[in-house]
């Protein structure tokens, strides 16, 4: 039973017994070939040989018991030989294919424990090293995963820590006090309460975007109404600032598949994002053009840049150039994580781009035509 246990439990065993039931196959299929075939072929070489040396009884005889215990002690030696073939092989497959296996699953069990640096040595081109590397590849973005929810966790307490403080504030100084309750006291603690409502607006948001689950209703709609529409909710906040803003979209551009409250919703976080970096007396610039079977729809500002090394994490979460930004100064960092799942879940594109700091940035943007 602990035998039958133990083949069970490990392959480097089920590789050996595989080989010997190969080989005790080959040897009975031999052996049964040999029993049957040999008094044949001894038959037919003994008429030969009586034909040119006569008959002997006592001759033919010896031969037939001769010819047989060779070919039985030949049947014997092969076995052996075949036996220690077996054993030798059966280790050095098991090092070449349970070793990388039994690598991968002490591998898997830290994972598992929570210690996602672990990787495993690729040990060649074949099934094994293709399976390796995926191993590799599925360890990395477990811990890319692992990471990014660390993040996330520290990054939502960060947010929540600010208007929480500050309503905490308010009331010790109404019960102390310090501050008179009175209607503009109230309306900070309704401004914090705000912010916390937004931040978790964009949280459910951001959640739904990741997991793939923001209903769209696409229909084809013209890009110059999609701008318009973003501009002319903005377009008061852009004269207060006393920056300027340009739109130079065809009405004659095709008609794009999407769904037009969500891609508003994109180009109102573009453009405030633009308006809010872009000092006063500069300028903001939406422009659209066809691109193959595709628009293209850019806003482009005058306004602080964006340095090279930020550009390619300007779309993940919570992240911001500036990390001494607060929420109120610098927006949650979730915005332009959800434009990018917006545009993505059209089937298009979006990509930032700056000369650098001081030098205006470009947020672009493509969908597909109707």
């Amino acid at each position: 039973m602990k035998l039958l246990i133990t083949l069970q439990q490990r392959l480097s065993w089920k590789l050996f017994l595989s080989y010997l039931i190969i080989i005790v196959v080959g040897v009975v299929v031999l052996a049964g070939t040999a029993e049957f075939h040999a008094p044949v072929a001894l038959a037919r070489h003994i008429a030969r040989m009586e034909a040119l040396a006569g008959y002997d009884p006592a001759l033919a005889a010896d031969l037939h018991a001769s010819f047989r215990a060779a070919v039985n002690e030949i049947l014997v030696v092969a076995t052996l030989a075949a036996f220690l073939a077996v054993v030798a092989v059966s280790i050095f497959t098991a090092q070449r294919i349970v070793g990388p296996l039994q690598a991968m699953m002490e591998a898997s069990q830290h994972i598992a424990a929570g210690d996602y640096r672990q990787r495993v040595q690729v040990p060649g081109q074949d099934e094994l090293g293709a399976l390796a590397r995926a191993f590799n590849r599925m360890a990395e973005a477990l811990e890319r995963t692992e990471q990014r929810r660390m993040e996330l966790i520290g990054d939502v307490a960060h947010e929540l820590r600010t208007p929480l403080s500050s309503i905490k504030v308010i009331m010790e100084g109404l019960v102390d006090g310090v501050l008179a309750a009175d209607p503009a006291t109230f309306l900070l603690v309704q401004r914090e309460v705000a912010r916390l409502q937004r931040l978790v607006y964009d949280l459910e948001e951001l959640s739904r975007a990741e997991a793939g689950q923001i209903p769209l209703e696409p229909r084809p709609v013209a890009p110059a109404d999609l701008v318009h529409a973003a501009a002319d909710r903005l377009r008061p906040q852009f004269e207060d600032k006393g920056v300027s803003l340009r739109l130079d979209v065809p009405t004659d551009l095709p008609q794009v598949w999407a769904d037009s409250g969500r891609i508003i919703q994109v180009l109102l976080n573009l453009l405030g994002n633009a308006l809010q970096y872009t000092p006063s007396g500069g300028q903001v610039t939406v422009r659209a053009w066809r691109d193959g079977q595709e628009v293209a729809v850019v806003v482009q500002d005058t306004g602080i840049g964006i340095a090279a090394e930020h550009l390619p994490h300007i779309f993940e979460r919570f992240y911001r150039v500036d990390k001494s930004r607060s929420r109120a100064g610098g927006g949650s960092g979730i915005g332009l994580t959800i434009a990018k799942h917006l545009v993505e879940a059209h089937g298009g594109r979006i990509w930032a781009t700056s000369p650098g700091p001081g030098q205006g940035s470009t947020f672009s943007f493509t969908l597909p035509i109707a």
